[in-house]
């Protein structure tokens, strides 16, 4: 099934089997090294399993915000008579879609969701297999062996179309936006292209990123591969949680360097103002659905093996039916990615940015027959597109790739020291693309 705006009424219900299985520690080694499917962190998550197309797709020209209302009409669509038979009952069991959404609603990317027809995944020391047909259709074979992985490969990367000269120029260009009034934060990104081996596994892209950062969330949809530490909210029968992060700082080279960088950050005034930002945005956002709301009252430093972030919780109950596409559609975009003023700030880094940003700092993660999922903003995060370019000999044999990384601009922002930053935050998926 594929759908553009109006959802339409599926050929055949959907059948959905969920059953206890044992999988080996890889979970990755059963992606498709090609198109992986993927959600996984601390080793947890699924992914879906190579050699078998989609169930279903709902693609929506576009960014999140009335995007998110049609995914969420395509979904509820396409989910609304499926027949789950659901013997594990944990999250991410039964009937669930990857999906990741365009960042911005003028963007020419398309959001996505896709049903895989079996999906492999393990969560609190439990795994499982989901199996998914149409009606009529026999359910897929459950997997016998994972894949082997492919070769080792590299990237090229090099300058996109903001280099390092031209993102000081943009970042005094937001600062100019500050000093006007015209915003209070504005958060402004680069990127970085290249190309890789057509034909290259992909998955082990995704494996370098989840062992060098356990603790992030590791994803690959439809191309678009990251490893993100933010959550941008989770959605469980009624409870709601978030992780904002806004406020960055390098790790130091020794242990003492390492506690004045996280201390210098706990106590900077530009960053604390910063996250101050991005918390405010996600409260004001997520109130009108919510019986109770709470956010830690002090921002904590979470450390990750490349920087230290600012970063602060916000757990409450919802006080209706609102599905996890309903939240993002009043969340996306935060101050963490966007800025504040979020609408003035979303035309200032048009005007600043000279790049469609894509799938980059959007939603992406997985969704539910409920409504219930998880999804983080994808960051530290590449794109592969799916059509080949020449390479050095003339043959089409490299697929083009994208990297972005961004930094929140404000009153005292330094362009250098934020050209710098973007360095850091690049670190993960060049690290790994090399």
């Amino acid at each position: 099934m594929e759908t553009d705006f109006a959802p339409r009424p599926p050929v055949a219900r959907l059948l959905v089997e969920t059953r206890e299985a044992e999988h080996g520690d890889d979970l990755l080694a059963y992606a498709d090294p090609r198109e992986p499917l993927v959600w996984l962190r601390r080793g947890e998550g699924f992914v879906a399993v190579a050699g078998m197309p989609p169930v279903a797709y709902i693609r929506i020209p576009g960014g999140v915000a009335e995007r998110a209302s049609r995914m969420a009409e395509a979904w509820q669509a396409l989910t609304s008579d499926a027949a789950i038979d659901d013997a594990v009952q944990v999250p991410g069991t039964g009937l669930i879609g990857f999906t990741a959404l365009a960042f911005d609603d003028r963007s020419a990317v398309e959001s996505i969701l896709v049903v895989p027809a079996v999906i492999v995944g393990r969560r609190g020391g439990r795994s499982w297999i989901t199996r998914i047909a149409r009606e009529g259709q026999p359910l897929p074979d459950a997997p016998s062996a994972p894949t082997t992985y492919g070769a080792q490969w590299s990237a090229t990367l090099g300058p996109g179309a903001l280099g390092p000269e031209g993102y000081e120029a943009a970042v005094r260009g937001g600062l100019d936006a500050i000093a006007s009034g015209e915003v209070s934060k504005v958060v402004v990104a680069r990127d970085l292209a290249g190309t890789v081996p057509v034909g290259a596994d992909l998955r082990r892209l995704a494996r370098a990123l989840s062992t060098g950062y356990p603790d992030c969330w590791t994803f690959a949809v439809d191309g678009l591969i990251g490893a993100s530490p933010e959550t941008l909210v989770t959605v469980s029968h009624g409870t709601v949680t978030a992780r904002v992060l806004a406020g960055t700082a390098s790790r130091g080279a020794d242990a003492d360097a390492d506690a004045a960088a996280s201390a210098a950050l706990a106590t900077s005034p530009k960053d604390q103002d910063e996250h101050a930002f991005a918390v405010q945005s996600v409260l004001r956002s997520l109130r009108p659905h919510m019986r109770s709301l709470a956010a830690s009252e002090q921002p904590f430093t979470l450390r990750l093996p490349n920087v230290w972030h600012l970063a602060t919780d916000v757990e409450g109950e919802l006080a209706d039916a609102a599905s996890g596409f309903d939240l993002i559609a009043q969340l996306h975009p935060t101050a963490a990615v966007a800025g504040t003023p979020t609408k003035v700030a979303l035309d200032v880094i048009q005007r600043l940015e000279p790049f469609d940003r894509g799938r980059y700092a959007g939603p992406v993660g997985w969704i539910d027959a409920a409504g219930d999922g998880e999804w983080a903003i994808a960051l530290r995060c590449a794109q592969f597109s799916a059509e080949p370019v020449a390479g050095p000999s003339g043959e089409f044999d490299r697929l083009p790739v994208t990297a972005y990384a961004g930094a929140g601009i404000v009153a005292g922002s330094d362009p250098e020291s934020e050209l710098i930053e973007t360095r850091v935050k690049f670190r993960p998926i060049v690290d790994a693309l090399a």
